[in-house]
């Protein structure tokens, strides 16, 4: 059977290269281009971080990797270093310099991808700001409804942010580019960080066993120790978790996403303590049309096992 053709769109930081490795390393996922966005670190940083996993997946050269957006459509960019650190991965020593992207801008590529393959066979998984999506839309609106999928971490469908009250990181960092996005018409599968803290959460048990797993485990765990401090004092959770992972799961394997409902869900973009939100009807009060798949629950224990098998050596 064909593998399945996977656009990763995203501003590599600790979790972002977890789910990289993901895509990376699943034999029925063939990652044709990474494309990165400004967000959790400065572009150059979070270029420099995807080619260097990439790298360490053993697939440099083989899997190109593009800049796209250095800042969001409108705003000036609020990076999350003082989470993930100022490398992004954990500021553990790693060697994250001299590494060249492949020519081209990564907005020309997204579009250029998705109109050069068959309609509906293209799945974009989107682990960052959505500024490159948005930008490749404007450019060609027709993308939208040629792409199969969108997964995008993003949001929440609780109204319980990460970065303010109400606004998780990827959203409220661009929420322009994001109500683009999710006005476009493209089939979109919204995995929110409400996700992540209920069924993505490592402690330090799981955290043993993930390094056990071999070097690729014990990558994924180390990268996070800037991350696992952040956790502990600010969001409270009993380890460090794993957003960007869990909606690679649900990209490579739908069925860890146990409950999906496709609802009407707006990004809010002027709101003075709102902006960024992930305004989701949930009871169809508003009488609009449902726009996005939204997950609801999912199996951590499904989640747990794919995020090893793909960090195993073969």
């Amino acid at each position: 059977m064909p593998k399945r053709i996977f656009i990763v769109d995203t501003d590599t930081a600790s979790d972002d290269a977890v789910a990289l490795v993901m895509a990376l390393r699943h034999p029925d996922v063939d990652v044709v281009a990474v494309t990165v966005v400004a967000g959790n670190v400065p572009l150059p940083e979070a270029v420099q971080n995807a080619l260097y996993t990439v790298e360490l997946c053993g697939l440099a050269g083989r899997v190109p990797v593009y800049a796209g957006c250095d800042a969001p459509l409108a705003r000036e960019l609020r990076t999350a270093q003082f989470v993930h650190g100022q490398d992004g991965l954990g500021d553990i020593g790693l060697s994250l310099t001299g590494r060249e992207p492949t020519p081209g801008h990564a907005v020309d590529v997204l579009v250029d991808q998705i109109n050069g393959r068959p309609p509906g066979t293209v799945t974009l998984v989107t682990l960052g700001p959505l500024t490159n999506i948005a930008r490749a839309i404007q450019r060609d609106p027709g993308i939208a409804t040629r792409l199969g999928e969108i997964v995008t971490m993003g949001g929440t469908a609780d109204a319980v942010g990460n970065m303010t009250a109400a606004a998780e990181f990827n959203i409220w960092v661009d929420p322009e580019a994001a109500a683009i996005v999710f006005g476009a018409g493209a089939r979109l599968t919204m995995v929110g960080w409400d996700i992540s803290r209920r069924y993505a959460v490592i402690d330090a048990a799981d955290a043993a066993r993930l390094r056990a797993v071999g070097p690729l485990g014990a990558f994924a765990v180390d990268i996070q120790a800037t991350l696992t401090d952040f956790v502990m004092a600010e969001t409270h959770l009993a380890g460090f978790d794993l957003p960007d992972p869990i909606a690679m799961a649900v990209a490579i394997d739908p069925s860890i996403a146990t409950r999906v409902e496709r609802l009407n869900v707006r990004v809010e973009t002027t709101g003075e303590i709102t902006a960024g939100q992930t305004v989701v009807d949930h009871l169809g009060v508003e009488h609009l049309s449902p726009n996005v798949d939204v997950v609801l629950e999912a199996s951590r224990e499904r989640f747990i096992a794919l995020l090893h098998e793909t960090h195993r050596w073969a």
